[in-house]
C-alpha cells in the first residue's frame, strides 16, 4: 500500500473514530445517571425510552362530550406514537428485549436492557432521554380488622359527606363507571361483586374483557423472594381475573361502590359500576406499571390487550398510591412522563382522583410526590370524624416544580375507614388512600344526577370544590394563612356530596359536542409505495403538498370531498427513502405533519 493511500486510511480512521466518540458522548448525555449507575453495578437496567415528540391535545379543550373528547385524544396519541417509535421498536425487538410500547405518553418500557441496547436507543435522534423504571415499594396504610357484621348502618364517612341524602333523591351512581388502579381487587367480595361491570347478576357469570387489566408482568425483586416465581404471588402475573394480592385495592373499591345488601353499606356510590387495573405486585410498582394502567383506562381492551375501545373508558379513576423520591422517582423526566399521562387522560374527559399522601409529620410544603402534586390531579387529604385534619395527611404547597400551587384540592374522611378486604372480610384502614375513594364516589353521584356533565372535568372539579365545607387551621403553609379559604391543609374543604349534586342540578345544560377539529393520519408510517392519508371531520376543497427535508415541493394536488371521513393516496414509488413533510391547506393551514419512507 502506498504512503498516500495509507495516509488517506489513517485520516478516514481518525475521522470515523472522532465521530464515533462524539456520537457516544451525545448518547451518554441522554442516559439518566441512575441508569448509568445501574449498568455499572448490574450490567442491565429497566428503562423508559422517552421520545421528543409528544401529542398536541390542545384542541381537546374545545370539544364537549366525553366520547368525542376521548376519540380525538386517542387518535392523536396513536398517531404521534406511530410517527416516533418504529426505529426504537425495531432495535429492541432485534435484541429480544421485553418492550412495552405506550401511546398515552410517547415512550417505551424496556426490561433488562444491556448497555449496548441502551446506547443504541440513545443514539436515535427521535429519543429525548433514557430514564430509569425502578420497582417501587408501596407505603402501606395502618389498619385494624373489623368483624363482618360489625355495622348494620351506613359507615361514618359515607354519612359525613351526605351521600345517603343524595341516594334519597334517586342518585346512587347509576349509569356511571368508576375505576381503580391499585394492588388489585377481589372482585367476588360480596360488597363489590354486584357492582362489577363484568358481572351478570342474572346468572352469576362474569366477562372480564374491557373490565379488568393486569399491568404486572413479572415478580418484583423488592418482594424479596428467594426465587422470583409467579407462584409466589397469590394472583400470579398477567392475571385474566381481577385479583388482589394485598387488600389495599379491595378496600378502596369498597369505599367507592360497596354494598352487600345485608347491612354493609360501605360505598359512596353503590349504584355505579366499577372496572380496575392492578399496578403493583404485592405493593411494589414501577412508573411503567402505573402508566400502563393509566393508558388502559383511556381505551380499555379485551383480555389479550387488543381492540381498545374509548366507549368502555371510566368516568373517574381513584389512585390511592404515590411514587416518592425515596421510592425511586428521583428523575424529574420520569415525573414529567407520569404528569403527561395524567394530563392526557384528563384531556380525554376522565377525572383523575389522587390521594395527597401520608406525610403530615413533615409539616408544610410536603406535597411533592407524583401524581399528587400535578396541577391536573384532583388531590385529596384526609379528615377525622370531627372534620379536623388527620395527623398523617400531607400538607401543601407544592415546591418540587417551583409552582407553589395549593394542595390538596379537597379533603374527605380517611381515619378508621371500614371497608372490604380479601377473603370476604372487612377492616378499618387509616390513610389518604381511604379519603380519595370518597371523592371518586362523589364524582359518580354528581354524574348520575347530571349525565350531560360527563367529560367536563374542569366543571366537575369546580362543583366539588365550591360546595366543600371549608376547613381552617392555625398552621400557615406556603405563605397562605391556615385561616384562608382555600388553604394548604384542607384545600377547599371537606367534600359534601349533597351540596355538589344540588349545585350540579342547578347548572344550565352543557351544549352538545362542538364540531371536532380536523384530524389527519398517514397510514402506514413508514410508508412504502404510497402514503395513504385519512382525513376526518372536513368536507369541501383543500390542497395537499409534500416537501422533502431540503424544503423542496415535490408533490401538490387539489382535493375535494363531501364525506367528513375520507381517504386519498400520494404515490411514493419514485421517491427516495427518508423523511417527508406534508401540509394540508384551505384558506389557511389545516393540518401538517411528517412521515418516513422506507
Amino acid at each position: 500500500m502506498s504512503k498516500f493511500l495509507l495516509s488517506i486510511c489513517i485520516v478516514i480512521f481518525c475521522l470515523s473514530t472522532g465521530f464515533s466518540q462524539k456520537s457516544h458522548e451525545t448518547a451518554t448525555r441522554k442516559i439518566a445517571p441512575d441508569v448509568q449507575m445501574t449498568l455499572k453495578q448490574e450490567n442491565r437496567a429497566n428503562v423508559l425510552v422517552i421520545f421528543r415528540e409528544q401529542a398536541d391535545l390542545r384542541n381537546a379543550d374545545h370539544i364537549h362530550g366525553k366520547t368525542a373528547k376521548a376519540r380525538f385524544v386517542f387518535d392523536r396519541l396513536q398517531q404521534t406514537a406511530a410517527n416516533s417509535q418504529t426505529n426504537a421498536l425495531r432495535i429492541t425487538r432485534a435484541s429480544n428485549a421485553y418492550v412495552n410500547s405506550f401511546y398515552l405518553v410517547n415512550a417505551l418500557a424496556v426490561r433488562h436492557a444491556d448497555a449496548s441496547l441502551i446506547e443504541s436507543l440513545a443514539r436515535l435522534p427521535e429519543v429525548a432521554r433514557i430514564a430509569a423504571d425502578p420497582e417501587i415499594p408501596f407505603e402501606q396504610p395502618d389498619f385494624a380488622p373489623a368483624p363482618v357484621a360489625q355495622r348494620g348502618a351506613v359507615e361514618w364517612g359515607i354519612e359525613k359527606i351526605n351521600a345517603p341524602a343524595v341516594w334519597a333523591l334517586g342518585y346512587t351512581g347509576q349509569g356511571i363507571t368508576v375505576a381503580g388502579a391499585d394492588t388489585g381487587y377481589e372482585w367476588a367480595h360480596p360488597a363489590i361483586q354486584p357492582h362489577y361491570r363484568g358481572y351478570n347478576k342474572s346468572d352469576g357469570s362474569a366477562d372480564h374483557n374491557y373490565n379488568w387489566h393486569d399491568a404486572i408482568h413479572a415478580i418484583s425483586p423488592l418482594s424479596n423472594d428467594s426465587i422470583p416465581d409467579p407462584s409466589n404471588n397469590p394472583c400470579g402475573v398477567n392475571s385474566v381475573v381481577p385479583c388482589d394480592d394485598n387488600n389495599h385495592g379491595t378496600h378502596t373499591m369498597g369505599t367507592m361502590v360497596g354494598d352487600d345488601g345485608n347491612g354493609n353499606q360501605i360505598g359512596v356510590a353503590p349504584g355505579a359500576d366499577w372496572i380496575a387495573c392492578r399496578n403493583m405486585e404485592r405493593g411494589n410498582g414501577a412508573p411503567s406499571s402505573y402508566i400502563e394502567c393509566f393508558e388502559w383506562f383511556l381505551a380499555p381492551t379485551d383480555l389479550n390487550g387488543e381492540n381498545p375501545d374509548v366507549l368502555q373508558a371510566p368516568h373517574v379513576i381513584n389512585n390511592s398510591w404515590y411514587c416518592s423520591v425515596g421510592e425511586g422517582c428521583t428523575d424529574l423526566s420520569v415525573n414529567e412522563l407520569m404528569h403527561l399521562a395524567v394530563q392526557n387522560l384528563r384531556a380525554s374527559g376522565v377525572v383523575v382522583v389522587v390521594s395527597n399522601g401520608n406525610k403530615g409529620g413533615l409539616g408544610c410544603n410536603a406535597t411533592n410526590d407524583p401524581p399528587a402534586y400535578f396541577e391536573e390531579s384532583f388531590s385529596v387529604g384526609a379528615t377525622e370524624s370531627n372534620d379536623t385534619i388527620t395527623g398523617f395527611s400531607t400538607r401543601g404547597s407544592v415546591q418540587i416544580d417551583g409552582s407553589g400551587r395549593m394542595k390538596p384540592n379537597v379533603v374527605a374522611p380517611g381515619a378508621g375507614i371500614r371497608s372490604s378486604i380479601r377473603n370476604g372480610g372487612y377492616a378499618h384502614f387509616w390513610g389518604t388512600s381511604m379519603a380519595g375513594p370518597h371523592v371518586a364516589g362523589v364524582v359518580a353521584l354528581v354524574l348520575s344526577a347530571r349525565p350531560d356533565l360527563a367529560g367536563e372535568v374542569d366543571l366537575i372539579e369546580d362543583i366539588i370544590e365550591q360546595t366543600a365545607v371549608p376547613g381552617f387551621d392555625t398552621v400557615n403553609c406556603g405563605n397562605v394563612s391556615g385561616m384562608a379559604h382555600p388553604n394548604n391543609t384542607y384545600g377547599f374543604g371537606r367534600v359534601d356530596a349533597l351540596g355538589a349534586v344540588m349545585k350540579a342540578m342547578m347548572l344550565t345544560p352543557v351544549t352538545g359536542p362542538d364540531a371536532p377539529p380536523v384530524d389527519v393520519t398517514v397510514m402506514p408510517n413508514p410508508v412504502l409505495d404510497e402514503a395513504v392519508f385519512s382525513i376526518k371531520n372536513h368536507t369541501g376543497k383543500f390542497t395537499v403538498q409534500l416537501f422533502n427535508t431540503a424544503g423542496q415541493l415535490i408533490y401538490s394536488a387539489n382535493q375535494e370531498t363531501a364525506n367528513p371521513d375520507s381517504i386519498f393516496q400520494i404515490p411514493m414509488q419514485n421517491q427516495a427513502p427518508g423523511a417527508y413533510f406534508w401540509k394540508i391547506t384551505t384558506s389557511g393551514l389545516l393540518r401538517s405533519g411528517k412521515f418516513v419512507k422506507r
